[in-house]
């Protein structure tokens, strides 16, 4: 029987009464015993460029996800890692209506282990961690992974 896990946030919006031609997008996520994320439309949606946007938040759970899935493979596999950077890109596609949907997102992960004969195994192991990955396993769209891997 698989096991289910609830997951809660709390949204907050309120008008800019100054502001009757458009809605501001800024608003709060809150989450119970964590900070609160200010949150806005991305800049090339009118909203604030200094927020984190909800496309931001996606490739942020994207590579999280992935590196801890990354992570927990490895230490299957008893390969050391000593550090772990992403860099990601995400093509998000608009239509004529205002529509939209990511086409594809691509990992750029760059990892060092501590035993130069894992290399091949550990970048190998991007494929299985994608597997693994909540996140990923629950989107609809490409996620491409370009890693490399040195000992250190």
């Amino acid at each position: 029987m698989p096991l289910k896990h609830l997951f809660k946030a709390i949204l907050n919006w309120q008008t800019d009464r100054n502001s009757v031609k458009r809605y501001i997008k800024n608003h709060t996520v809150s989450f119970e015993d964590k900070s609160d994320l200010k949150i806005s439309a991305a800049k090339a949606f009118k909203g604030d460029p200094s927020l984190h946007n909800p496309e931001d938040l996606l490739l942020s759970s994207l590579m999280s996800c992935h590196m801890m899935s990354f992570l927990y493979v490895c230490s299957l596999h008893q390969i050391n890692v000593l550090s772990y950077t992403d860099s990601a890109t995400g093509t998000l596609e608009t239509d004529q209506k205002g529509s939209g949907r990511f086409t594809e997102v691509h990992l750029h992960p760059v990892v060092t282990i501590d035993n130069p004969k894992q290399i091949e195994l550990a970048n190998s192991l991007h494929q299985k961690a994608n597997k693994l990955c909540f996140i990923a396993n629950s989107c609809n769209f490409k996620i491409l992974h370009t890693a490399t891997c040195t000992a250190g």
